[in-house]
Protein backbone atom coordinates (compact mmCIF):
# COMPACT_ATOMS: atom_id res chain seq x y z
CA UNK A 1 0.00 0.00 0.00
CA UNK A 2 1.37 3.51 -1.14
CA UNK A 3 1.43 4.77 2.75
CA UNK A 4 4.73 6.04 4.76
CA UNK A 5 5.18 6.79 8.20
CA UNK A 6 4.03 10.59 9.33
CA UNK A 7 7.38 12.03 10.61
CA UNK A 8 6.73 15.70 13.03
CA UNK A 9 8.38 18.37 11.18
CA UNK A 10 11.11 20.15 12.90
CA UNK A 11 9.84 23.82 14.33
CA UNK A 12 12.32 25.55 11.98
CA UNK A 13 11.01 23.95 8.84
CA UNK A 14 7.24 25.28 10.15
CA UNK A 15 8.88 29.02 10.30
CA UNK A 16 10.37 28.66 6.73
CA UNK A 17 6.97 27.63 5.54
CA UNK A 18 5.27 30.12 6.62
CA UNK A 19 7.45 32.75 6.19
CA UNK A 20 7.32 31.58 2.26
CA UNK A 21 4.01 31.68 2.36
CA UNK A 22 4.15 35.54 3.18
CA UNK A 23 6.57 35.89 0.78
CA UNK A 24 5.36 33.88 -2.01
CA UNK A 25 1.47 35.58 -1.27
CA UNK A 26 3.16 38.91 -1.34
CA UNK A 27 2.15 39.60 2.33
CA UNK A 28 6.35 40.14 3.08
CA UNK A 29 7.09 42.69 0.48
CA UNK A 30 10.49 43.24 -0.87
CA UNK A 31 12.98 45.41 1.25
CA UNK A 32 10.12 44.85 4.17
CA UNK A 33 12.03 44.59 7.82
CA UNK A 34 11.06 41.48 10.04
CA UNK A 35 10.33 42.35 13.98
CA UNK A 36 13.17 41.99 16.20
CA UNK A 37 14.28 38.51 16.86
CA UNK A 38 12.65 38.35 20.31
CA UNK A 39 8.89 39.48 18.76
CA UNK A 40 8.84 37.13 16.18
CA UNK A 41 9.94 34.21 18.35
CA UNK A 42 6.57 35.35 20.30
CA UNK A 43 4.52 35.42 18.12
CA UNK A 44 5.30 32.28 16.01
CA UNK A 45 5.66 30.49 19.32
CA UNK A 46 9.23 29.04 18.44
CA UNK A 47 12.56 29.23 20.34
CA UNK A 48 14.65 32.05 19.32
CA UNK A 49 17.68 28.65 18.11
CA UNK A 50 14.34 27.09 15.83
CA UNK A 51 14.11 30.71 14.42
CA UNK A 52 17.65 31.38 13.57
CA UNK A 53 17.67 27.86 12.06
CA UNK A 54 14.89 28.84 9.73
CA UNK A 55 16.24 32.39 9.26
CA UNK A 56 19.60 30.82 8.13
CA UNK A 57 17.82 28.72 5.67
CA UNK A 58 15.55 31.41 3.95
CA UNK A 59 19.08 33.72 3.79
CA UNK A 60 21.24 31.25 2.70
CA UNK A 61 18.16 30.71 -0.50
CA UNK A 62 18.53 34.02 -1.06
CA UNK A 63 14.51 34.93 0.20
CA UNK A 64 15.99 37.08 3.51
CA UNK A 65 18.92 39.33 4.00
CA UNK A 66 20.48 40.74 6.81
CA UNK A 67 21.95 44.07 7.57
CA UNK A 68 24.37 44.95 10.18
CA UNK A 69 22.70 46.50 13.58
CA UNK A 70 19.36 46.90 10.98
CA UNK A 71 17.84 44.00 11.08
CA UNK A 72 16.56 40.73 8.60
CA UNK A 73 14.88 42.35 5.71
CA UNK A 74 13.12 40.22 2.56
CA UNK A 75 15.65 40.20 0.02
CA UNK A 76 14.55 42.49 -3.59
CA UNK A 77 13.82 39.00 -5.43
CA UNK A 78 12.39 41.22 -7.53
CA UNK A 79 15.45 42.48 -8.80
CA UNK A 80 16.60 40.33 -11.17
CA UNK A 81 13.38 40.31 -13.66
CA UNK A 82 14.65 42.40 -16.23
CA UNK A 83 18.84 42.86 -16.75
CA UNK A 84 19.89 46.45 -16.38
CA UNK A 85 20.61 46.84 -20.52
CA UNK A 86 16.65 45.96 -21.17
CA UNK A 87 15.72 48.28 -18.57
CA UNK A 88 17.62 50.50 -20.39
CA UNK A 89 16.06 50.05 -23.85
CA UNK A 90 12.44 50.09 -22.26
CA UNK A 91 14.08 54.04 -20.88
CA UNK A 92 14.95 55.22 -24.38
CA UNK A 93 12.45 53.88 -26.89
CA UNK A 94 8.92 55.24 -26.89
CA UNK A 95 7.49 51.74 -28.07
CA UNK A 96 8.44 49.83 -25.13
CA UNK A 97 5.80 52.14 -23.43
CA UNK A 98 3.10 51.78 -25.36
CA UNK A 99 3.54 47.69 -25.33
CA UNK A 100 3.90 48.44 -21.63
CA UNK A 101 0.33 49.85 -21.02
CA UNK A 102 -0.64 47.41 -23.92
CA UNK A 103 0.53 44.40 -21.80
CA UNK A 104 -1.07 45.96 -18.32
CA UNK A 105 -4.51 45.67 -20.33
CA UNK A 106 -4.00 42.73 -20.94
CA UNK A 107 -2.93 41.50 -17.67
CA UNK A 108 -4.83 44.06 -15.16
CA UNK A 109 -8.41 43.31 -17.23
CA UNK A 110 -7.46 39.74 -16.57
CA UNK A 111 -6.79 40.11 -12.48
CA UNK A 112 -9.59 42.92 -12.05
CA UNK A 113 -12.11 40.05 -13.32
CA UNK A 114 -11.09 37.13 -11.33
CA UNK A 115 -10.57 39.94 -8.41
CA UNK A 116 -14.15 40.66 -8.70
CA UNK A 117 -15.31 36.69 -8.64
CA UNK A 118 -12.43 35.42 -6.39
CA UNK A 119 -11.51 38.21 -4.04
CA UNK A 120 -12.53 37.70 -0.66
CA UNK A 121 -14.72 40.06 1.61
CA UNK A 122 -11.42 41.41 2.89
CA UNK A 123 -9.72 41.39 -0.61
CA UNK A 124 -12.32 44.28 -1.47
CA UNK A 125 -11.91 46.38 1.44
CA UNK A 126 -8.49 46.63 1.02
CA UNK A 127 -9.20 47.63 -2.59
CA UNK A 128 -11.60 49.92 -0.94
CA UNK A 129 -9.30 51.66 1.74
CA UNK A 130 -6.85 52.20 -1.11
CA UNK A 131 -9.25 54.46 -3.31
CA UNK A 132 -10.55 56.29 -0.12
CA UNK A 133 -6.96 57.55 0.36
CA UNK A 134 -6.63 58.59 -3.33
CA UNK A 135 -9.73 60.63 -3.08
CA UNK A 136 -7.77 62.42 -0.15
CA UNK A 137 -4.95 63.12 -2.30
CA UNK A 138 -6.92 64.46 -5.10
CA UNK A 139 -8.52 66.75 -1.97
CA UNK A 140 -5.07 67.98 -0.93
CA UNK A 141 -3.80 68.18 -4.80
CA UNK A 142 -0.71 65.84 -3.78
CA UNK A 143 0.31 64.61 -7.40
CA UNK A 144 3.20 62.61 -5.53
CA UNK A 145 1.13 60.93 -3.50
CA UNK A 146 -1.12 60.49 -5.58
CA UNK A 147 0.81 58.60 -8.17
CA UNK A 148 2.34 56.19 -5.27
CA UNK A 149 -1.58 55.45 -4.11
CA UNK A 150 -2.61 54.66 -7.90
CA UNK A 151 0.28 52.09 -8.09
CA UNK A 152 -0.71 50.49 -4.71
CA UNK A 153 -4.56 50.65 -5.95
CA UNK A 154 -3.46 48.78 -9.02
CA UNK A 155 -1.33 46.44 -7.15
CA UNK A 156 -3.97 45.56 -4.77
CA UNK A 157 -6.93 44.57 -7.79
CA UNK A 158 -4.05 42.27 -8.75
CA UNK A 159 -3.17 40.77 -4.89
CA UNK A 160 -6.86 40.22 -4.94
CA UNK A 161 -6.79 37.67 -8.22
CA UNK A 162 -4.79 35.24 -6.47
CA UNK A 163 -2.88 34.72 -8.51
CA UNK A 164 1.20 34.69 -7.13
CA UNK A 165 2.84 34.29 -10.64
CA UNK A 166 0.81 37.43 -12.19
CA UNK A 167 1.30 38.61 -9.03
CA UNK A 168 4.97 38.84 -8.72
CA UNK A 169 5.43 39.70 -11.97
CA UNK A 170 3.32 43.05 -12.36
CA UNK A 171 5.16 43.96 -9.07
CA UNK A 172 8.06 43.66 -10.68
CA UNK A 173 6.56 45.77 -14.11
CA UNK A 174 5.32 47.99 -11.24
CA UNK A 175 8.65 48.56 -9.30
CA UNK A 176 10.05 50.08 -13.09
CA UNK A 177 7.11 51.94 -13.38
CA UNK A 178 8.09 53.94 -10.01
CA UNK A 179 11.21 54.46 -10.75
CA UNK A 180 10.40 56.25 -13.86
CA UNK A 181 11.37 54.08 -16.06
CA UNK A 182 8.58 53.93 -18.33
CA UNK A 183 6.80 57.45 -18.36
CA UNK A 184 6.44 59.95 -15.01
CA UNK A 185 3.00 59.12 -13.72
CA UNK A 186 3.34 62.30 -11.31
CA UNK A 187 2.91 64.50 -14.01
CA UNK A 188 -0.16 63.43 -15.48
CA UNK A 189 -1.45 63.83 -11.49
CA UNK A 190 -0.25 67.56 -12.15
CA UNK A 191 -3.21 68.46 -14.37
CA UNK A 192 -6.45 69.35 -12.93
CA UNK A 193 -8.51 67.71 -15.75
CA UNK A 194 -6.56 64.52 -16.36
CA UNK A 195 -6.48 64.09 -11.91
CA UNK A 196 -10.16 64.32 -11.89
CA UNK A 197 -10.54 61.92 -14.99
CA UNK A 198 -7.95 59.65 -13.65
CA UNK A 199 -9.64 59.31 -9.91
CA UNK A 200 -12.99 59.10 -11.53
CA UNK A 201 -11.73 55.74 -13.17
CA UNK A 202 -10.91 54.76 -10.25
CA UNK A 203 -14.19 55.06 -8.97
CA UNK A 204 -15.63 53.51 -11.59
CA UNK A 205 -13.33 49.92 -11.20
CA UNK A 206 -13.78 50.20 -7.81
CA UNK A 207 -17.47 50.12 -7.47
CA UNK A 208 -17.81 47.08 -10.30
CA UNK A 209 -15.26 45.07 -7.81
CA UNK A 210 -17.58 46.06 -4.90
CA UNK A 211 -20.10 44.64 -6.41
CA UNK A 212 -18.53 41.84 -8.46
CA UNK A 213 -18.77 42.85 -11.45
CA UNK A 214 -16.34 40.95 -13.41
CA UNK A 215 -16.98 42.31 -16.83
CA UNK A 216 -17.33 45.64 -15.99
CA UNK A 217 -14.44 45.26 -13.69
CA UNK A 218 -11.98 44.54 -16.51
CA UNK A 219 -14.13 47.22 -18.49
CA UNK A 220 -13.42 49.91 -16.36
CA UNK A 221 -9.53 48.66 -16.24
CA UNK A 222 -9.02 48.43 -20.00
CA UNK A 223 -11.26 52.24 -20.49
CA UNK A 224 -8.82 53.42 -17.57
CA UNK A 225 -6.00 52.36 -19.42
CA UNK A 226 -6.62 53.32 -22.88
CA UNK A 227 -7.13 56.90 -21.56
CA UNK A 228 -3.60 56.55 -20.09
CA UNK A 229 -2.19 55.54 -23.30
CA UNK A 230 -4.07 58.34 -25.29
CA UNK A 231 -2.61 60.99 -22.39
CA UNK A 232 1.04 59.88 -22.90
CA UNK A 233 0.69 59.76 -26.76
CA UNK A 234 -1.06 63.47 -26.58
CA UNK A 235 2.04 64.67 -24.17
CA UNK A 236 4.47 63.50 -26.53
CA UNK A 237 2.90 65.15 -29.15
CA UNK A 238 2.66 68.07 -26.78
CA UNK A 239 6.98 67.99 -25.83
CA UNK A 240 7.50 67.36 -29.67
CA UNK A 241 5.47 70.36 -30.83
CA UNK A 242 7.20 72.31 -27.59
CA UNK A 243 10.46 71.38 -29.01
CA UNK A 244 10.14 73.02 -32.02
CA UNK A 245 8.41 75.87 -30.78
CA UNK A 246 11.48 76.54 -28.75
CA UNK A 247 13.48 76.39 -31.76
CA UNK A 248 11.84 79.08 -33.62
CA UNK A 249 11.55 81.62 -30.73
CA UNK A 250 15.50 81.03 -30.48
CA UNK A 251 15.51 81.14 -34.58
CA UNK A 252 13.59 84.39 -34.39
CA UNK A 253 14.83 86.28 -31.13
CA UNK A 254 18.40 85.56 -32.82
CA UNK A 255 17.37 87.69 -36.52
Amino acid sequence: MPFEPVQQEKLSQSVIRQIEGLILRGILRPGERLPSERELSERMSVSRPSLREALADLQGRGLLTSKAGAGVYVADVLGSAFAPALVTLFATHDEAVFDYISFRRDMEGLAAERAARLASDTDLKVIDAIYEKMELAHQKRNPADEAHLDADFHLSIIEASHNVIMLHMMRSMYELLREGVFYNRTVMFKQRMTRDTLLDQHRVINDALQNRDPVGARQAVETHLNFVEGALSDQQKADRNEAFAQKRLEHEVGR
